[in-house]
């Protein structure tokens, strides 16, 4: 009896002592906001995922934030403004962390509801408008717009480029105006011709924009129209001698023999920054400032018509980079494209 008493003690001590270890160390995890419980990140995007632009991209940083942070994750495609209001409301009611609405247009859903979920920090991406838990986005869209701009102002033959936005939103006029400078930059006579498809959705209308501007002789054209914009490529794959510079993601593999280049923000680096820049317990409201300088935003040209840009272009792309990583009175970039209030 006293060999087996030993043998039970000498088997119950260890459990003892393992399960009083693991209390012990469940209460300090509970002690750390991070640790407490899963992240829950939502995001409303304007438009469908499958745009391979800007909505795509988002998508993916929530995907980043999923495989990164370990959170719980939903989405949401929005389509009219009271939406906008009412599935910011229904994440805040379900306790989510982080509410990103994708877009400039968010920004006044953001104000009115934030306070009624003091426990949620809701984002807008191209938004400058804070509040105690109401956090902007601000992408340098412009800097790498201007060195697509560049690109442009060199490529063309007809000495005729133009624009084409989903809707006249501050954030995309700003990135156009910038364009044109860079343009005008490498090439002063060159001819700017802007218009908007008046949503961003429509492929058949980017189509139709893109089909009226190279009747006017446009042999390059800069898009930022999310989904629409897959129109401004079909038009442009069926076009002789036009190219293309695409937005928000790399674009590039979209109409490989006709895209001379991006204008890329990486959307899934920008989300899992300011992901875990929340989930610091000291974080303030603020906006979060991505460029150049931060590796957010940046031009992607395309590695089969690469060859096809001099090298003295490529080379003043790379001293303008580096003046607009600079800023201040280095930078290239009149006050006309950097005094808008927000970026897209």
């Amino acid at each position: 009896m006293e060999t087996m008493s030993a043998r039970a003690f000498s088997t119950i001590v260890p459990l003892v002592v393992a399960i009083m270890f693991g209390a012990c160390s469940g209460g300090a995890d509970r002690g750390s906001a991070s640790s407490a419980s899963t992240l829950k990140v939502a995001l409303l995007t304007p438009g469908p995922i499958s745009d391979k632009s800007w909505n795509g991209g988002a998508y993916q940083g929530l995907m980043r934030i999923k495989d990164s942070l370990g959170a719980e994750v939903s989405h949401i495609q929005t389509r009219t403004p009271a939406e906008f209001d009412e599935n910011f409301r229904q994440y805040g009611a379900k306790d989510f962390d982080i509410v990103f609405g994708h877009g400039f247009e968010f920004q006044d859903a953001a104000i009115r509801v934030a306070p009624s979920f003091p426990g949620t920090v809701y984002v807008t991406t191209s938004g400058t408008r804070v509040a105690k838990n109401v956090a902007g986005v601000e992408f340098a869209f412009e800097e790498a717009s201007y060195l697509a701009g560049i690109v442009a102002g060199a490529a063309t033959r007809t000495n005729t480029i133009g624009m084409i936005g989903g809707t006249e939103l501050p954030p995309v006029k700003r990135s156009f105006a910038a364009f044109t400078q860079g343009a005008r930059s490498v090439n002063p006579n060159v001819k700017v011709i802007e218009s908007y498809i008046g949503n961003w959705d429509d492929v058949s209308a980017g189509k139709e924009q893109a089909l009226a501007q190279i009747s006017r002789k446009v042999d390059v054209i800069f898009q930022n129209a999310d989904a629409a914009g897959l129109g401004v490529f079909q038009a442009v794959r069926e076009a002789n001698g036009v190219r293309i510079i695409g937005s928000n993601a790399d674009q590039n593999p979209i109409a490989p023999d006709h895209t001379l280049g991006s204008v890329v923000i990486d959307l899934p680096k920008a989300f899992l920054m300011i992901a875990r820049e929340i989930q610091d317990s000291a974080f303030v409201s603020h906006v979060f400032a991505l460029g150049l300088k931060t590796g957010v935003v940046r031009l992607v040209l395309n590695p089969r018509l690469e060859s096809t840009i001099s090298p003295a272009t490529k080379a003043q792309i790379d001293s303008v980079e580096k003046l607009l990583i600079a800023g201040g009175s280095k930078s290239p970039l009149s006050a006309d494209a950097t005094n808008s209030e927000n970026i897209r």
